[in-house]
């Protein structure tokens, strides 16, 4: 029998109970299900709904089914449709008739949106702890790395000489940007449903402040409504999920390239590489690879939800079941991505003098002669185009501008002198960039500190 089988002539079909149930996938919430469960006992308790023994004997049922659940001697039944009823039933069966009071003031609506907070909420401290090891290291790594000099990239063509430490130090700033976007979710996510009902609230004088106060929620959802028909802390959690894997495959997207032997600017570590079964002599980065590929899934399971709750008239609605899977999926992508990328990044051998040889090419000191040039006087649309002839002349005759002489230079602008040289070397163009967000050793230095700091703030 049905739970709310009362108003039913007929069994439901298998095939619809089959398709109906989501006990195969929600079974995952069976702890935020058991907790949320004994503090609404208690509440019952407190306002007279429950005797103090119906109280005692229902919260140590609850607590036995939980041992028994996490030793795996518990058999959900499909036909108990979720976690909740599944549970409900298990108790009653425990505790015998009391049992069937548990629910007195409480929707299953009101409950799975309970349930689905408590659960987020732990999967969002989980993540961020996996975020922050991660920042930790990037900040690290960026700290060992401040004159390692390398070539930036626009276009994914050489453009000017910066560091090693200056790079990963924008990815940095990135995954500060992610912790961030999850710190500002969690606090959205963190108010209580319970009491919502179905839709309308209760008749029973719930202490809905205490039971929120009870599981660490911050205060209650002010509308039952809402309360019940709300994702959005799903969906914003979905959103930060996909920004932060966008930025980890942008990452990984620059790590493969670096460990192709046409660039050689990285060495993967063995451990996090793979081969090839046919050519001996491959290493593959496919762990970045399939985090790469894994971003496709986790922007999928955005799009799912919100495509579920696009049409959804208010209250409840069966669609809502979907909701749990996309983003079980999305937690456990984001986790294990993060979980692997972290040892991945710190053991990677970084080939310094690789990156110093490629960054003395492609002309990444133009920018500094242009500069050199407006210094003097020359305003700078005529500085770019006088460094744009020079350019074109040194790649006909394969050779750098710094192999100019200095006669060659004055053909072409009188005002050049000896101290051009120092001021398009590799190591002046990098140097002399020494403003707040620059690539010189200092600014980059400066930077990590006061990323350190905005990490430690956005901490929870």
């Amino acid at each position: 029998m049905k739970l709310w089988g009362g108003r039913f002539e007929k069994d439901t079909d298998s095939l619809v109970e089959d398709f109906h149930s989501s006990i195969s996938f929600d079974q995952r919430l069976y702890k935020h299900d058991i907790r949320g469960s004994v503090a609404h006992a208690r509440m019952l308790g407190r306002i007279g709904i429950l005797t103090t023994d119906e109280t005692q004997k229902i919260v140590e049922g609850l607590g036995i089914i939980l041992e028994e659940i996490d030793k795996g001697s518990v058999q959900f039944e499909v036909g108990a449709e979720d976690i909740h009823m599944n549970i409900e039933k298990l108790l009653t069966a425990k505790v015998g008739e009391i049992g069937k009071k548990i629910h007195t003031g409480r929707s299953r609506n009101d409950q799975v949106a309970l349930d689905f907070r408590l659960f987020l909420r732990e999967e969002m401290d989980n993540t961020k702890e996996l975020l922050v090891k991660f920042i930790e290291t990037l900040l690290d790594l960026s700290s060992k790395h401040l004159t390692t000099w390398m070539p930036g990239y626009t276009h994914l063509q050489k453009a000017q000489p910066i560091t090693f430490g200056h790079h990963l130090m924008a990815y940095v700033q990135m995954f500060l940007r992610d912790l961030g976007r999850l710190k500002d979710a969690r606090k959205r996510l963190n108010l209580s449903p319970l009491g919502s009902g179905a839709l309308a609230g209760t008749t029973f004088p719930l202490l809905r402040e205490e039971i929120a106060e009870e599981l660490d929620f911050d205060g209650i959802t002010l509308n039952s409504l809402d309360g019940v028909s709300d994702r959005d802390f799903a969906l914003e959690f979905l959103a930060s999920a996909a920004i932060m894997m966008m930025h980890l495959s942008r990452l990984c997207e620059e790590l493969i390239i670096w460990s192709s032997g046409e660039f050689s600017f990285v060495m993967i570590d063995d451990a996090y590489s793979t081969g090839s079964s046919i050519m001996p002599q491959k290493k593959n980065p496919d762990v970045a690879e399939l985090v790469r590929g894994k971003t496709g899934r986790v922007y999928g399971d955005l799009i799912t939800l919100l495509t579920v709750m696009k049409g959804l008239p208010l209250a409840y609605n069966k669609d809502m079941q979907e909701d749990k899977e996309c983003v079980f999926d999305a937690i456990d992508t984001i986790q294990k991505s993060l979980l692997v990328m972290e040892p991945m990044i710190a053991t990677m051998q970084v080939n310094k003098a690789v990156m110093q040889e490629e960054a003395k090419k492609g002309f990444t000191n133009a920018t500094d002669l242009a500069d050199y040039l407006a210094k003097k006087g020359i305003p700078f649309r005529d500085s770019h185009e006088i460094v744009g002839k020079l350019v074109l002349d040194c790649s006909k005759r394969n050779c750098a501008l710094e192999d100019l002489t200095l006669e060659e230079l004055r053909e072409v602008s009188p005002v050049f002198d000896s101290d051009l040289f120092e001021a398009i070397s590799l190591d002046y163009c990098v140097r002399s960039r020494n403003i707040p967000g620059g690539p010189a050793p200092d600014s980059v230095k400066q930077s990590i500190h006061l990323s350190r700091d905005n990490l430690d703030k956005l901490r929870w």
